[in-house]
């Protein structure tokens, strides 16, 4: 076997806790992870889709919270390219703060129109590295005199906002068996008024950088998939330590291929965004379809191999009872949990 497939590509003391440590988040900053597809010009790494999925991938192989958390906030701080230029100057240059986005995919929420402001109320879930945040985002139906604001064909119309830390309240319910330091509590917001200017809508761009043309469906997709991927490379890195390399052969093969699959989108996606050419909708339904399945297969493999790994895979305190509950964590996310 290869095995720089299998051996993390470094080593961070992560200790499972309910929160990243101080030195963790110092060391995220340092080296400006939540700004992976930030561009320059805004303080950001601007990364190409395959090079920053390969950090993803690295993260994830070397700690799953670790991984999901810089990549849930991280793609959150993509919508910059979302953003109306006055609100991502603000945010991105006038602040000496660390920008961390982070929120909530669901619309759990109304927002009142008044004039140019609206009023934002309601409770969301699931908003990856609460703690760590500096702003929220969250979507809202959006209301007018009490009543929804609906599209042409009746269905009602939804915006997305970013608001500032200080005006949301975190609950703190984040209570799973793996992702722990992923802090993924609710929040929820109160009668809080935000401007317009505050408002975006997902696939709108206001950046030219090739990374923002990817539609966010395929973004998404691509994002998670590294994540499981990563993860289970560590998994198999840990079970080599205990089962004879060729018992693990067909799961070694499964991550092999994954890997070369999900890249061969990847540069794909990089060719047509960067020649300005529409990306097929049939073409984004394949990588979903084909990231779903790729799922479902490491998911069975490591199922599949887990019963021969001894007691001590079952203790708590061993890498790959760490690793099989944050991965499993980790697909019960709605794009890959859909029945």
């Amino acid at each position: 076997m290869n095995q720089d497939i299998h051996t993390p590509p470094f080593s961070l003391n992560l200790l499972e806790a309910s929160e990243f440590s101080t030195e963790t988040l110092q060391w995220i900053a340092d080296r400006n992870l939540w700004n992976l597809w930030v561009p320059k010009a805004y303080n950001g790494l601007e990364s190409s889709l395959t090079k920053g999925l390969k950090t993803l991938q690295a993260l994830a192989k070397t700690d799953g919270s670790l991984g999901w958390t810089v990549t849930l906030c991280s793609g959150a701080n993509y919508f910059i390219g979302n953003l109306q230029p006055e609100t991502a100057n603000h945010i991105f240059l006038n602040t000496k703060e660390t920008v961390c986005f982070g929120g909530s995919g669901g619309v759990f929420g109304i927002a009142e129109q008044q004039g140019d402001h609206y009023i934002i109320s309601g409770e969301w879930h699931y908003a990856t590295g609460a703690p760590y945040l500096s702003h929220f985002t969250l979507n809202a139906k959006i209301m007018a005199d009490g009543n929804p604001v609906l599209h042409a064909d009746g269905t009602p119309l939804v915006y997305s906002f970013v608001i500032p830390k200080k005006d949301v309240s975190i609950i703190e319910d984040w209570d799973t068996m793996g992702l722990k330091a992923t802090a993924t509590h609710s929040f929820k917001v109160y009668a809080v008024v935000v401007s317009s200017k505050q408002a975006f809508v997902y696939n709108r761009f206001y950046l030219p950088q090739p990374i923002f043309k990817i539609p966010f469906m395929v973004f998404a997709d691509l994002t998670l998939w590294v994540n499981y991927l990563g993860m289970a490379e560590h998994f198999l890195y840990e079970a080599a330590k205990i089962l004879e390399a060729k018992s693990l052969e067909p799961f070694y093969l499964i991550l092999s291929k994954t890997n070369k699959r999900l890249y061969k989108f990847a540069e794909r996606i990089e060719q047509l965004t960067t020649s300005d050419t529409t990306i097929p909708e049939a073409y984004i339904q394949t990588i979903h379809k084909t990231a779903s399945a790729s799922v479902k297969n490491m998911s069975q493999a490591i199922l599949k191999i887990y019963p021969l790994l001894g007691i001590k895979a079952c203790s708590q305190s061993h890498p790959l009872n760490n690793i099989f509950r944050d991965y499993f964590t980790a697909t019960q996310h709605h794009i890959f949990s859909r029945r």
